[in-house]
């Protein structure tokens, strides 16, 4: 394998003592939190339905309407390093940054075409026409995800802990940020359907409805994680605006409740 492509496997991999708060080089600090890549993009970015990076290089440049332009697939790593992980944006031409994206190109070679769109987005689901009912997303938790992530979504970590969680932390300061895509209800549900419970759940066999899934992210969502700074300068035209973004400004006279 080339050494670039597997620096960039360790990076995903062991983020957090690579480019994390554990990194020997503290000018290599640029996640702020513990988790790692792979925490949500499963397999090491592999597996269909979790946000997976196959074939993810042939689909940029892209326009993204969180920015309301074109953005390269260094755009789209950075928005993750910003709001998944917390932290602050690679420098387009760094080595840390080279060698992800020759991971990702890595992992697409040889895809077939008529394989692209399995490794494309998330399970969609039917929205229940209701709130999230968070007193059945608890219990639901409990059931399906305490085991893994722990009462306090606190998660657990690896036995060498200085490279992340072996399960992660679903919400506290050691999660994703407010800005993230995983915090709006409606993609955290999309995820949670096709993956979860861990092991148990695919994209062509999910275990939880529609409806539970929804329940199950909405009381995720409804813990106190960090705060991105200048979310409210996200997707200057408001009408691209994802209808479960959990923060304003918004296009329609839906409350603040309603959208998360």
């Amino acid at each position: 394998m080339d050494p670039e492509v597997q620096l960039g496997y360790l990076l995903i991999k062991e983020t957090p003592s690579q480019m994390g708060p554990s990194a020997e080089n503290p000018k290599m600090r640029f996640s702020g939190n513990n988790l790692a890549c792979a925490n949500c993009h499963l397999k090491e970015g592999a597996q269909a339905g979790s946000a997976s990076w196959v074939g993810v290089i042939d689909r940029f440049p892209q326009f993204g309407g969180r920015s309301n332009k074109i953005g390269t697939i260094e755009d789209r790593i950075n928005g993750c390093m910003e709001r998944s992980m917390n932290g602050k944006e690679l420098p387009p031409d760094s080595e840390p940054m080279k060698a992800i994206v020759a991971y990702m190109n890595w992992l697409g070679e040889g895809l077939p075409a008529d394989r692209q769109k399995e490794f494309t987005g998330f399970v969609k689901i039917k929205i229940p026409g209701r709130a999230v009912d968070l007193s059945k997303g608890k219990a639901l938790y409990i059931k399906e995800c305490m085991l893994c992530h722990g009462a306090s979504g606190q998660g657990v970590l690896l036995t060498e802990a200085s490279k992340g969680y072996q399960y992660p932390p679903l919400w506290g300061q050691d999660s994703y940020n407010n800005g993230a895509g995983m915090h709006r209800v409606i993609t955290a549900a999309e995820f949670i359907k096709g993956n979860m419970p861990f092991g148990q759940a695919t994209w062509e066999n999910p275990k939880l409805t529609d409806a539970e899934a929804f329940d199950v992210a909405g009381y995720i969502n409804s813990f106190d994680r960090p705060i991105k700074v200048g979310v409210e300068k996200d997707y200057p035209d408001q009408k691209l605006k994802p209808v479960s973004t959990p923060y304003g400004p918004w296009a329609d006279d839906f409350s603040a409740e309603q959208h998360k």
